[in-house]
């Protein structure tokens, strides 16, 4: 969100981003767009999205605008109200295919609650994009919307001379520590890594993630090093041997997802262990910049990573294949539909 808002304050728009502030949250950075956290009681379940979604509300209800962007479905209803009331346009950036999230699939009465608030809602948000073919597809079928792709590629910032070549064996996992991430397969299978394993981000499986270094004995292998700034990680990032991108095959969201930190790595210069799931796979057969894995089972997971530790013609040639798909996967050329699109929007 920080890159899709500065695009659009640098090139004209005024900009408000509005989020949940919550006991643990970060402190906000200074952006050059405005900022706005709606503080709560409740911190999780049922009633932290009713909470949430009616101050949001009402706050948008009394908030100067052209135009409200909802980003995914949870704040999609009080965006859809706000705008409504207000007769203001109204775009649906959907970051993922919400209703197929594995917390969601995996307890029917949160999937359907989910399901009647997608049909009510998103063929009420005739503009929008999000971030894959499969989920641009996935809303035509199902609402008969047609939304842009806008993928969340990260800034080409550092020069490609300054990528540093790796000497230690720190393998990195950056992201949300949630559910259905591999963590169960992951952390098992570096009992036979020669190397450790650094976890940046938090989320809803953070604690079993301890639990689970515990009980397998891995507390010198693998670090926690909790949520960390972006701005922290361009320069943690590149340090590191390889990345870990993986998910289990619970629901269409994951199966056809497009992870943030899989541009992350590109774009850091290392190579990464990656699931060979459909949009992921596309774009590896055109760069090669990863190692693709058919199954997430720790002795898969392993093996994978020692033949990334040990073959260095492979490490080598993935590792320049990722410096020089910098070039093509990066920010600066996606903003370019992002900004024809809000273009459009006020035309």
């Amino acid at each position: 969100m920080q890159r899709i808002c500065s695009s659009l304050q640098q090139n004209g728009y005024s900009v408000k981003l509005i989020g949940v502030k919550r006991k643990k949250s970060i402190q906000l950075t200074q952006q050059i767009f405005s900022q706005k956290r709606i503080s709560i009681v409740f911190e999780k379940g049922f009633l932290f999205y009713a909470e949430y979604n009616l101050k949001l509300f009402f706050y948008l209800l009394f908030c100067k605008m052209d135009a409200i962007c909802a980003i995914d479905l949870d704040t999609i209803i009080p965006c859809y109200f706000a705008s409504f009331f207000k007769r203001k346009k109204r775009v649906y950036d959907a970051h993922e295919l919400f209703t197929e999230l594995n917390e969601v699939v995996s307890n029917k009465k949160v999937k359907y609650f989910w399901n009647k608030v997608e049909s009510f809602a998103v063929p009420k948000f005739q503009q929008g994009y999000t971030v894959n073919q499969f989920i641009k597809n996935e809303f035509e079928r199902r609402y008969k919307v047609q939304y842009e792709i806008v993928r969340n590629l990260p800034n080409q910032e550092l020069p490609i001379h300054q990528i540093i070549k790796s000497s230690n064996y720190q393998i990195i996992y950056q992201g949300a520590v949630n559910y259905g991430r591999g963590f169960e397969q992951l952390i098992p299978a570096m009992k036979n890594v020669n190397a450790e394993l650094h976890i940046y981000g938090i989320g809803n499986f953070y604690e079993q993630v301890k639990l689970l270094i515990k009980e397998n004995q891995l507390e010198d292998k693998i670090k926690l090093f909790g949520a960390t700034l972006p701005s922290e990680l361009k320069t943690i990032t590149p340090s590191a041997r390889l990345g870990i991108t993986i998910f289990e095959a619970k629901g269409l969201n994951q199966y056809y997802s497009l992870a943030n930190r899989f541009f992350d790595y590109i774009m850091a210069g290392i190579p990464q262990i990656c699931v060979a799931y459909p949009e992921y796979k596309i774009i590896n057969d055109e760069f090669n910049i990863a190692l693709l894995v058919d199954d997430i089972m720790p002795k898969t997971l392993a093996n994978a990573i020692n033949t990334l530790l040990t073959d260095d013609d492979l490490y080598n040639k993935l590792k320049s294949n990722c410096i020089a798909a910098r070039l093509q996967l990066n920010w600066q050329k996606e903003e370019i539909k992002l900004l024809k699109f809000w273009s459009n929007i006020f035309t």
